[in-house]
């Protein structure tokens, strides 16, 4: 190196050195900022990649053969063999100031290849992974050492990706720097780095301008204000007079006729205040025309000043067109609309692009985007309520400047509750609700979801997610309420939940994704996700079409397909390319009148180039492409696709019309803003009472050997487990990042703070390390972490289905040393083991932060009512395993639950809401009123007499079979009573599990006549 190795006082210097930059004013020394002089990798030097085998081997080694290095140099070696990305990144422990400073450099021994390597830094925000980052790149075409030098001014900012909280503002403003990143090339090899600097001394920096908006919509006949506002690069006063010039520019609207020209100059004296502002009036005419929306920028001046990048936009607004009409017929309006657009305009309306990936907000307009998104994790720099609104305003006011102004339908995955969002409702994933079996509490959740997702702005939800999960090795599993079509039919009230509330829903992924094959996938290292379903037409309607043909049928408005592939015999073929069954079965055959999305970049994993993608999926029935990031390209290739014959212009018409009829029906041109009366509901104490409710009624209790539970309150209670204390890992993946993430993420309450505030003496030790003794019962939390999507896949990376080391070993050091129950915190069945020596064990899956739900039936509050959704196997070898098998031997069977409440109570409920029913329920009243005759009954509640009340709910079956009007529940209420005894049985767990089935595709008679087989 250039310099020796600094001594621990000189490494100190150094490092305050990144934080406190020299004054601009003075001439910048060069900086080293990283110069690898180190045994091994420095601190926050690290590598990634898109799987572990693309993550690059970093290695520090002897570097002499650098021109100009000494002996004793050291470099870093990164080897790589990359499939899709990877690259290493050095982040610094606090914020630098780089503004001193003229660009950035490095040393780099390349290997002559000719690929081009890309370098990022990050900017801003609250770390490093939530920094705005821009790039720039060099092309590897030396084979040896080379020195790299960018002048800052010459860095963009990345287009293909921005993280989810990073600023917007699009400007390398160096001051909070969190360190750089350097992106290698798909392929194998070995590049070595040395001495990253800063280096030269940074011009002086201009005042910047800036508008308070970048867009100002007014009627004819009005006026709009614009605030200029001036800054220093310092925040100092302005340090002399500052002249701005404006003047309206020319754009779409024609000045004298349209509105009044204005010009002149807003003077700013020497010593203003940074962040001081000005006014700009400019006054609109009315041209009794109707017409569509015209332009007028504003361009702004000044000498020493830096304009915006892009000049604001006064915008008269579209007036006296059809469409605009609230009073007509949305399809009148539809076909209006559709007659006014160019074909950039329709490709533009099919288009969604995450937020991250604008590289300015203007190309909302410039590319007439009809959707952005958040995908999972993607959120404003403040994740609050607050600023969700203020971010997706600003979305939409880009909107406004278009002809048509056609607004934006902004999309997001709150898939149980707004789970991107710091302090909303999180409830329990589908696998708990599908446990609590009440479709009646599943609409009330998704009414919550609907209003908090709207309050910030906010019509459509990428949820629910309607597939049956066949395989627990799936890292999807807990977003499917379970294995069986039935339940996850019955569950469908998700859709009219977020429907009624003003939320469009969508209903994913069509079709099959919960019955791929393991070792299927090709994407990445999944060994599950996004693989192949191989069934027959038939098997694919009964099984994974039904719950679709139910959500059609509640008008659901949108549905996603799914990344995996259907084989009916023939290979496989991608659902984003199934012409049969999104254009044939889903268009056709079941009647959806909706427009559908595609997943994420899905449509680039249909094989053949990526015009052949496009033209493919939108043939097959696609009507919007989550493109997410390149919405340049995408827009470019369907136009051409249209252009040269290959896409009907009839195809574009009825995908488009699908899109605005939805935003139409969802007031989006009226109101295309965020209702901000509610904002203060995200994530209020009636909001999330609804999500106690639905993780109480989620748990499962599988084993209670005698009558451990309900605990006593003035039980001295010992817990323990890694799941125990932690908010994120009780939520689970999809919440407020994609993957989740361990530790307190976002406000709740914790299973352990729930217990502490039942128990009279609580002792907490995660690893059960702290004295046993005196204590009556242990409570041990154990389980997974968070995961999403492929990257739960058991096989990815050594996941199992096994508790860790650490979780096993609190469970038998707590239940050797007294009574126990375990709960699994879970997003699926995990293998248990001998769980001989203890007492009673609840399936409490991902009950979200509201830990009281756990809390509530294990003290007794609410009694344990909820069933398994999944079969529980006895061990992997065994999966994957269904209700319906011909050789079916779980450990607990599809749809057991033990139940803690007293069985002559429920019946006595259900015989009095039949009571108020129909003629049909009147009978099956009457029925259960000689069945609850006190000689059938023991004083505890339970069944004395067994053949007698079976006999009787049998009867009562038969009339609510004939019943029209009685609810799920009453008819769930009685069929319990009989599983109670079967459970009791212990035999036959495949006839339990078909019981189960046929209560929930509403066969009462057939539930009842099951379990009453299992207890001869």
């Amino acid at each position: 190196m250039s310099r020796l190795k600094p001594p621990l006082w000189a490494a100190l210097v150094l490092a305050a050195s990144l934080i406190v930059a020299p004054a601009p004013a003075q001439a910048a020394e060069p900086l080293t900022v990283t110069d690898f002089e180190s045994d091994g990798v420095p601190a926050g030097v690290y590598a990634w990649g898109n799987d572990t085998a693309s993550t690059p081997a970093l290695t520090v080694e002897p570097g002499a053969d650098r021109p100009d290095a000494p002996a004793t140099n050291r470099v870093l070696t990164s080897a790589f063999t990359i499939s899709q990305w990877g690259g290493w990144s050095h982040d610094l422990p606090a914020t630098a100031d780089w503004s001193a400073y003229e660009g950035f450099s490095f040393y780099v021994k390349g290997t002559g290849s000719g690929q081009r390597v890309f370098f990022e830094l990050k900017d801003g925000g609250g770390g490093p992974g939530t920094a705005e980052l821009f790039e720039s790149s060099f092309t590897d075409d030396v084979a040896g050492w080379r020195e790299v030098r960018v002048p800052f001014a010459d860095f963009t900012r990345r287009t293909d990706y921005q993280p989810g909280g990073a600023p917007t503002d699009g400007e390398l403003d160096l001051v909070e720097i969190w360190g750089y990143a350097m992106r290698l090339p798909i392929g194998t090899g070995t590049f070595t780095w040395d001495e990253v600097r800063l280096y030269g001394t940074a011009p002086p920096r201009p005042v910047r301008l800036s508008a308070d908006r970048p867009v100002l919509p007014v009627d004819e006949k009005g006026s709009a204000e614009l605030r200029v506002t001036v800054t220093t690069a310092d925040g100092a006063p302005l340090p002399a007079d500052l002249a701005v010039d404006y003047r309206t520019g020319t754009g779409t609207a024609t000045p004298g006729a349209d509105y009044t020209p204005v010009q002149g100059t807003l003077r700013f004296p020497a010593g203003t205040a940074s962040g001081s502002a000005r006014t700009i009036t400019v006054r609109t005419l009315r041209d009794h025309q109707n017409e569509v929306a015209e332009t007028i920028p504003i361009e702004l001046s000044g000498e020493g000043a830096r304009p915006p990048a892009e000049p604001p936009v006064v915008v008269i607004n579209a007036h006296g067109l059809p469409y605009l009409d609230a009073r007509k017929p949305v399809k009148q309006r539809v076909a209006d609309l559709l007659a006014r657009m160019t074909l950039e305009e329709k490709v533009g309306q099919m288009t969604q692009a995450e937020r991250g990936a604008l590289a300015k907000q203007s190309d909302i307009a410039a590319y007439r985007l009809g959707s952005l998104l958040s995908g999972g994790g993607s959120t404003p720099p403040q994740n609050t309520p607050q600023a969700w609104a203020d971010m997706i305003d600003a979305f939409q006011l880009q909107t406004r400047q278009t002809r048509l102004q056609v607004p934006l339908i902004y999309g997001v995955d709150a898939v149980h509750g707004h789970n991107n969002v710091v302090g909303a409702t999180i409830f329990p994933h589908n696998a708990g609700l599908g446990a609590a079996r009440d479709p009646r509490l599943v609409e009330q959740a998704a009414a919550i979801t609907a209003k908090e997702v709207k309050a910030t702005g906010i019509p459509w939800n990428f949820a629910p997610c309607l597939c049956v999960a066949r395989d627990d090795r799936w890292g999807r599993a807990y977003e499917s309420f379970g294995e069986d079509p039935a339940l996850v039919t019955r569950m469908a009230t998700v859709v009219d939940g977020l429907q009624d509330h003003g939320v469009l829903a969508t209903a994913k992924h069509y079709v099959g994704d919960g019955g791929t094959a393991f070792g299927s996938s090709t994407t990445g290292d999944y060994t599950i996700d996004q693989g192949v379903t191989t069934t027959t037409r038939k098997e694919l309607a009964a099984i994974h079409l039904a719950p679709f043909k139910e959500a059609v049928q509640r008008g659901v408005a949108t549905v996603m397909p799914s990344f995996s592939s259907v084989d009916f015999g023939g290979g496989p073929l991608k659902m984003h390319a199934h012409d049969e069954l999104i254009n044939g079965t889903l268009k056709g055959k079941l009647g959806f009148k909706g427009f559908v999305i595609s997943d994420w970049q899905a449509i680039d994993q249909i094989p053949g180039d990526y015009p052949s993608d496009v033209r493919t999926s939108v043939n097959a029935g696609l009507d919007m492409i989550m493109v997410p990031y390149a919405y340049p390209e995408f827009t470019g290739t369907l136009k051409a696709e249209v252009e040269a014959g290959r896409v009907p212009m009839s195809r574009i018409d009825d995908a488009v019309a699908r899109i605005l009829n939805q935003k139409f029906r969802l007031g989006l041109f009226e109101r295309p803003y965020a209702d901000r009366s509610h904002l203060r509901d995200v994530g209020s104490p009636a909001h999330r009472a609804v999500a106690r409710e639905a993780a109480a009624k989620s748990q499962v209790l599988l084993k209670n050997d005698g009558g451990l539970l309900p605990l006593r309150r003035d039980a001295k209670v010992y817990v323990a487990g890694s799941n125990a204390d932690d908010i994120g890992n009780q939520s689970g993946g999809w919440t407020i990042t994609w993957q989740g993430s361990s530790g307190p993420i976002t406000p709740g309450t914790t299973i352990l703070e729930a217990v502490r505030s039942r128990a009279s003496s609580v002792t907490y030790s995660r690893d059960a390390s702290a004295d046993l003794a005196g204590h009556d019962v242990g409570v041990v939390v154990v389980g997974e972490t968070p995961y999403a999507e492929g990257q739960g896949d058991v096989g990815r990376a050594g996941r199992t289905l096994d508790l860790s080391a650490a979780d096993r070993a609190a469970v038998d050091t707590v239940c050797g040393a007294m009574k126990c129950v375990v709960l699994v915190v879970s997003g699926r069945p995990l293998l248990l083991g001998d769980l001989s020596g203890v007492e009673a064990v609840v399936a409490s899956w991902l009950p979200g932060t509201e830990g009281d739900g756990v809390a509530d039936p294990l003290f007794g509050a609410v009694p344990y009512t909820g069933r398994l959704p999944f079969t529980w196997f006895r061990s992997v070898a065994q999966l994957p395993i269904n209700v319906g098998d011909t050789s079916y031997d779980p450990l607990f069977p599809y749809g057991w639950g033990l139940r803690t409440d007293r069985a002559r109570d429920r019946l006595k409920d259900a015989r009095d809401r039949l009571a108020r029913g129909d003629v049909a329920s009147g009978a099956a009243a009457l029925t259960l009123s000689a069945t609850l005759s006190g000689r059938n009954w023991n004083a505890d509640g339970s069944v004395r007499d067994q053949r007698r009340v079976l006999d009787g709910l049998a009867a009562a079956a038969t009339l609510l079979d004939r019943s029209k009007n009685e609810p799920h529940e009453v008819a769930d209420a009685v069929v319990s009573v009989a599983r109670d005894l079967a459970q009791k049985s212990g035999k036959r767990p495949d006839l339990q599990a078909l019981a189960d089935h046929e209560l929930a595709s509403g066969n009462v008679r057939k539930a009842v006549d099951l379990l009453t087989r299992t207890t001869r």
